[in-house]
């Protein structure tokens, strides 16, 4: 007797209009973005200042740190992302697998930055080293709390992923926290070349 090919549930329609994850978690990816609009502020104005400054001052610093972290963060949102297309299709064990790549490439992450600061510090780069370094400083460690909140998430997902909370049907907090992962890393390829690459 011939066995049936396995299919997978049939995906849902997406609800016209429909935003991906839930209102509460755009209210705090749009508080995030306000919030880092400012900081931009202070930059742009202390670029204005003091110019010879902010063009030296990525030549001191560890840029294959942050070299290293950009790719470690756009590698975790690729992971992420696919752990929500697998959840989508109906196969909730890859999308935990992905999730667990997700968390695993998004750990480097806070691991290279403390490197990265131990090298400045180690150089005598510190927050009193000039104008440069105090706000290359207040917004990357800013970054840096944003994205240890986000790997906080992603573990809270996982463990929901292994209840198996999430289904093709219903998956919002795992969209939710793919979207808020997303934005903490447009925020850092915002950050990238204005620290470690404008000169």
């Amino acid at each position: 007797m011939m066995m049936e090919a396995a299919t997978f549930p049939a995906q849902a329609p997406a609800a016209a209009g429909r935003i991906p994850g839930n209102k509460g978690i755009w209210v705090g990816i749009t508080c995030e973005f306000v919030e880092f609009a400012l900081m931009f502020v202070v930059y742009f104005v202390a670029r204005y200042n003091y110019p010879d400054a902010f063009r030296s001052g990525p030549e001191q610093i560890w840029t294959t740190g942050g070299a290293i972290n950009t790719v470690l963060m756009v590698t975790s949102s690729f992971f992420i992302a696919c752990a929500v297309a697998s959840m989508k299709q109906g196969n909730p064990q890859r999308s935990r697998l992905w999730m667990v790549a997700a968390i695993v490439t998004a750990l480097g992450y806070p691991v290279v930055k403390l490197l990265e600061i131990d090298w400045n510090l180690a150089h005598g780069i510190d927050g009193r080293a000039g104008i440069f370094y105090t706000v290359y400083y207040y917004l990357t460690f800013n970054h840096m709390v944003h994205a240890c909140w986000g790997i906080l998430g992603m573990g809270w997902v996982l463990a929901r992923m292994s209840m198996n909370a999430y289904t093709p049907e219903q998956h919002d907090g795992l969209e939710a926290m793919a979207s808020y992962w997303h934005a903490t890393d447009i925020i850092w390829l915002a950050i990238f070349p204005l620290f470690y690459v404008l000169a």
